[in-house]
């Protein structure tokens, strides 16, 4: 049964923050991980995050190190799973290899049902994200965009906003079409300061639609990714930042 709530991580204690709370359901084969605890992993690499979606959804807008497999062969949309013949060779085979799966939160299956096919395939030690994208992003988490999932957006997504965040020289000399600049020197520690709130003030950031997909690009990924999380920090909860260098953005741009 679905528990309408987040959960503590162990029955018998209450969380102490919203990151170290689960989805909290009943009768399932595999574990829960909090937020909490799947940043720890992704710090210390201590497992295989795996994203269980679609390979397109995936290089849209991903959790940071985690990987995407193909599909399971002759399995309709609506009962997507992925690949656990992929998954293997990922772990060079290795059964006992730890694997954490994420996909859409909480009314979503594939997490479930790639978890169900992994332990009937042998795998032993096999836990779940079940929050998903969707807490992770709500909890201040940035996610990255492939170089495919940035050509998609940019040829299909006419709402998303493009950052580029290096100077203002660099940016009048040349960006993506209908990018806007954040310089990264500008952008200060803190919550409404420097550039990210000028930023919020002149319509460069979309305040009357924080929802609103926002992809952040660099000279190099370090300099995106710090923006990104500059911007997250003002509520926005759909963000990306593109994990190459801007020549490699302008490369995936072209149609």
């Amino acid at each position: 049964m679905l528990l309408l709530g987040l959960a503590a991580t162990t029955p018998t204690a209450r969380a102490q923050t919203i990151f170290q709370a689960t989805l909290g359901e009943t009768g399932q084969k595999t574990d829960e991980l909090s937020t909490e605890e799947l940043k720890q992993i992704l710090a210390d690499k201590s497992a295989t995050v795996l994203d269980a979606r679609p390979s397109r959804e995936f290089a849209i807008s991903h959790i940071p190190g985690a990987l995407n497999v193909a599909a399971k062969p002759g399995v309709a949309m609506s009962e997507y799973v992925s690949d656990v013949a992929e998954i293997s060779r990922l772990v060079d085979g290795k059964k006992d290899a730890p694997l954490v799966l994420y996909c859409n939160g909480a009314f979503c299956g594939k997490s479930k049902r790639l978890a169900d096919e992994l332990l009937a395939a042998g795998f032993t030690d096999v836990r779940r994200y079940q929050l998903g994208i969707p807490m992770w992003r709500a909890l201040g988490g940035v996610t990255v965009i492939e170089p495919e999932g940035l050509r998609h957006v940019i040829a299909d997504d006419r709402t998303a906003v493009l950052i580029d965040v290096r100077e203002a020289g660099a940016f009048r000399a040349g960006s993506l079409p209908g990018a806007r600049n954040i310089p990264r020197s500008l952008v200060l520690e803190g919550k409404d300061v420097g550039e990210v709130k000028r930023a919020k003030d002149d319509g460069r950031l979309p305040m009357e639609d924080h929802n609103t997909r926002v992809i952040v690009l660099g000279g190099d990924p370090g300099m995106a990714r710090s923006v990104a999380e500059a911007i997250t920090r003002e509520a926005f909860q759909n963000v990306a930042y593109f994990a190459g260098t801007f020549a490699e953005a302008q490369a995936a741009a072209r149609p």
